[in-house]
């Protein structure tokens, strides 16, 4: 892992505070360039492992870069004061697969044998196609970006099952090679697209129609990319339906201390 600058290591934890004390609960997306944030699954432990091998099963989909031990709401290794009763924007807690609840905290929910999940996300990816001037339309119209779910079944591991829920930026032919190519380089943040071109192919009929995000629009001659999402994860554990399990709500993540960088391969 790459060393983090005392600025940026400044800006995160005073994020987290801000967070912490409820002076911030509104999406993540551009707050502190360069920051690695991830979306979170919290699930009771005796649920942990099949989800674990779940997620390894569908790594483009389930990217991991962090598993809390259970009962701990500490992460050390993505940041030394994070506290995963507080440090995200918003919860949203579910039982038996249906929200009951979403919330600014869950102190009064944590349980003991909870163990926490940290899965890569692309908003490491659309700052560094920002950089190379390809920013994502979703940012362009400062809206969530479209996700639709397709026809691409993951792989099925115990209850933990459901199809591919992909993202969608469009491009120009010329933009979407070199879009490829840079997040190429983060397979821990979804990595290549696993779709370009007609959406009927993988089972979307109506690209107006999202089925999470909002609709962006799309330039003449541009194409739609699809990327790998992670809101599949989300939707596994909810087929799944253990009696209790708690997420971030969409766009709002958690910021670490690492960098978007520790995410490339080169």
């Amino acid at each position: 892992m790459r060393q983090s600058s005392p600025l940026l290591l400044k800006q995160t934890h005073r994020l987290r505070r801000a967070i912490r004390s409820a002076q911030y609960n509104g999406p993540t997306s551009g707050l502190v360039t360069g920051a690695m944030q991830g979306k979170v699954v919290i699930l009771p432990a005796d649920w942990a492992d099949e989800f674990l091998l779940y997620c390894q099963k569908n790594p483009t989909s389930c990217p991991l870069i962090g598993i809390s031990e259970v009962g701990d709401f500490r992460l050390p290794k993505l940041g030394s004061d994070i506290d995963l009763r507080y440090d995200i924007p918003e919860y949203y807690i579910y039982q038996h697969g249906k929200k009951v609840n979403s919330c600014t905290d869950i102190a009064t929910h944590w349980q003991d044998n909870f163990v926490t999940f940290v899965l890569g996300c692309s908003f490491s990816f659309e700052n560094a196609l920002s950089q190379a001037g390809l920013t994502p339309r979703n940012v362009e119209e400062q809206v969530d970006v479209p996700m639709y779910e397709t026809n691409i079944a993951t792989v099925p591991v115990g209850r933990f099952f459901g199809n591919t829920i992909v993202t969608m930026r469009p491009y120009s032919p010329k933009d979407a090679i070199h879009a490829i190519q840079i997040t190429s380089r983060f397979p821990k943040a979804h990595g290549a697209p696993l779709h370009f071109g007609s959406p009927s192919d993988i089972g979307i009929d109506n690209l107006a129609l999202p089925d999470f995000g909002n609709t962006v629009s799309i330039k003449e001659g541009e194409v739609p990319i699809f990327w790998a999402s992670g809101i599949t994860p989300q939707i596994a554990v909810q087929n799944a339906s253990p009696p209790i399990y708690i997420t971030n709500a969409p766009g709002k993540m958690l910021v670490t201390d690492l960098l978007d960088m520790d995410l490339t391969i080169i």
